[in-house]
């Protein structure tokens, strides 16, 4: 019988200690304060930002939306985010993307102030990753793939690990993840040749590309139970789906992960524990 890895198993038991912590933090001083600046009514972006705020609440963490117009000067928005990174009550922040036309040439990552990275794309968190550095704010996503794994007994150190799909997001942060937990890794993407043979030979799959059911039995090795981690997010006839055909593969694997219900609300959960963390950092450095 295949092992469905959902999120929720693990989110529910960790809770109380997230929550515990961020009572503790704010007794030393400074209470844990998510901060996001949201430009325009994308449908999407609110019910993520949404999501994080019931989050906040879950474990007694302030949150705030600054919400921008549509139509918003690059200078306006500039000066928000310089407000945000600045606030001392604000202990992680970021802007939710996407973001209009006309403000897509600013490389928003790196407008955040690094010790409120929550997210962790800022290039100070990528150096930390790429130095090896566990101890410092790790990037969501691949942050939640790493516990949803170790939480369910997979073993990370050792394996074969194939991620298809070289984001900055995903793809490429978690490679260097895995490497600094001694998995061999190997990341695909659109000029791979022969996917299937990549695939066949791994113990660990990843797939964050959003092209809905790219995985399929055909990738899979027929003798070799094998581990499925689908960070795929797509619509098709109405439906989300992820980037593994979940119903054609889920009797040939080890354990799979579900869409929606496995890597997404990971994310969120990874997104609580960096800002615990960013506090822990900033009042440290206060006291210092």
């Amino acid at each position: 019988m295949k092992n469905i890895l959902k999120a929720s198993s693990i989110i529910d038991v960790k809770i109380p200690a997230l929550k515990d912590q961020s009572q503790t933090l704010a007794r030393n001083g400074l209470r844990p304060n998510l901060n996001v600046i949201l430009v325009g009514n994308n449908d999407a972006s609110l019910r993520y930002v949404g999501n994080k705020e019931k989050f906040c609440q879950k474990i007694d963490a302030a949150f705030s939306l600054i919400r921008l117009p549509e139509d918003v000067s690059e200078n306006d928005f500039l000066n928000k985010i310089h407000e945000m990174n600045t606030d001392p009550s604000v202990t992680g922040c970021f802007v939710q993307l996407p973001v209009p036309k006309h403000l897509q040439h600013l490389d928003i990552t790196q407008l955040i102030n690094p010790d409120k990275d929550v997210d962790g794309f800022h290039l100070n968190t990528v150096n930390d990753l790429y130095m090896g550095r566990l101890d410092k704010i790790i990037p969501c996503t691949p942050k939640g793939i790493v516990t949803l794994l170790k939480e369910n007994n997979i073993k990370i150190e050792g394996s074969n690990v194939v991620i298809i799909g070289r984001s900055h997001i995903v793809g490429k942060p978690l490679c260097l993840l895995m490497q600094a937990l001694n998995a061999t890794v190997t990341l695909c993407h659109s000029r791979t040749k022969d996917l299937i043979e990549h695939t066949k030979n791994a113990d660990i799959i990843v797939s964050a590309v959003g092209i809905p059911h790219l995985i399929t039995k055909k990738h899979l090795n027929t003798i070799k139970k094998q581990i499925l981690i689908d960070v795929g997010m797509n619509q098709l006839d109405g439906k989300l789906v992820g980037d593994i055909h979940f119903a054609d593969v889920e009797d040939q694997v080890e354990a799979i992960t579900p869409v929606p219900g496995g890597v997404g609300p990971m994310t969120v959960f990874s997104l609580m524990e960096n800002l615990l963390k960013t506090t822990e950092i900033i009042l440290q450095k206060r006291k210092s």
